[in-house]
């Protein structure tokens, strides 16, 4: 299947986000924070979790955080493997770091952690 059909799937529950941060596997960027759960069976749907504390900031700048965490994750996310579950972590920069910079951060840690397909 090709990266550009790979569909992504929301983790919502709390455990599935506990499971992803007890791996210990994480990149750490100065936009945000990427942590790799645990393989399993590869499949075609890549599975990530986005959450921002309130460190970040108020509830609108959360939000803002959050968006352009999602947005990031549809367009790069597609070049994950899909034997692992993802979540990405908002920080209190997050809401105001260049574009390029989010997706080249995002696309080295993949890399960096020998997760990333063409």
């Amino acid at each position: 299947m090709s990266v550009a059909q790979r569909k992504l799937e929301i983790l919502r529950k709390r455990a599935e986000f506990l499971s992803v941060a007890s791996s210990g596997k994480k990149w750490v960027a100065p936009g945000f924070i990427l942590q790799v759960g645990k393989p399993h069976e590869s499949s075609d749907v890549i599975r990530y979790g986005l959450t921002a504390s309130r460190k970040v900031g108020n509830a609108v700048t959360r939000n803002r955080a959050r968006r352009r965490l999602r947005a990031l994750a549809y367009k790069i996310m597609p070049h994950a493997s899909g034997a692992h579950d993802y979540v990405l972590i908002a920080r209190p920069s997050t809401p105001d770091c260049g574009w390029t910079d989010l997706e080249n951060d995002l696309m080295k840690g993949l890399k960096r952690l020998k997760l990333w397909q063409d």
